[in-house]
């Protein structure tokens, strides 16, 4: 059995978080082959979303930990949660469900089995389940041709909101991936590819949000300033390699 630290970064989001949260907890019920937490990394929110967190961590001790990261940014929080636990496996996943929960044991099995290091949803595969409109849908693959040429990331999605890596190769990955925001998810996976790290791809079931606090276009040009920026200095060394466990 591994341990699976589950995180949820939110902003804003005491609308929607509790109900998430209680149905991740239904979901997991069915799977006890691992010992699962849920960690809730409050993003500075301005709403009630630290509150909502703090009461269903105190309604469901050692299940749900309620993290509160006070200086805005999705890869922030992600990089706190992660190399701050102690489980075997972190993963993430976005508030909004959009991807569907049945494809969370594809996503850390492999890496609690020790048969690859980071593992990643993808909406772009030709098994992929997607629902969401024409110019994301664009926007998402031309953004991967972006990173193929330009970065040489051999992925078919690199912004799907659902990842998982085992916790020591977070601890040798995210010293070196400096971006804070969203193109922390690209930076991981290039740096991870660079330096050796085995990846395993999980086709998924998505439905896009309308709700979705995402700014496409203002997220696609800052991922294209951050590919600039590793283009330009080079795709840092992790601070050990792969582990032979790993």
């Amino acid at each position: 059995m591994a341990s699976i630290d589950l995180v949820i970064p939110c902003y804003n989001e005491a609308h929607v978080v509790g109900g998430s949260v209680e149905r991740t907890l239904a979901f997991l019920e069915g799977h006890p082959e691992h010992s699962w937490r849920i960690v809730i990394a409050d993003n500075a929110s301005t709403d009630r979303t630290l509150e909502v967190a703090r009461g269903l961590e105190a309604g469901h001790p050692g299940r749900v930990v309620a993290l509160h990261i006070p200086v805005k940014g999705r890869g922030l929080a992600l990089k706190t949660a992660w190399i701050t636990s102690e489980a075997d496996v972190c993963a993430y996943m976005d508030v909004d469900l959009s991807t569907d929960l049945q494809h969370l044991p594809a996503l850390v099995d492999p890496l609690a089995e020790g048969r690859a290091d980071l593992a990643f949803g993808t909406r772009l595969h030709r098994d992929s389940q997607t629902e969401r409109g024409w110019r994301r849908e664009l926007i998402s693959r031309t953004y991967v041709q972006i990173l193929r040429w330009g970065g040489g990331l051999r992925v078919s999605d690199a912004q799907c909101g659902f990842k998982a890596i085992r916790t020591d190769a977070a601890r040798a990955l995210l010293p070196v991936v400096e971006d804070t925001g969203f193109f922390f998810d690209s930076e991981l996976l290039l740096v991870a590819q660079h330096n050796g790290y085995r990846f395993v791809e999980v086709p998924v079931t998505w439905v896009d949000d309308p709700d979705s606090r995402v700014n496409v276009w203002r997220t696609a040009i800052a991922d294209l300033k951050g590919l600039w920026r590793l283009r330009r200095g080079g795709i840092p060394a992790a601070v050990t390699g792969p582990t032979a466990s790993a």
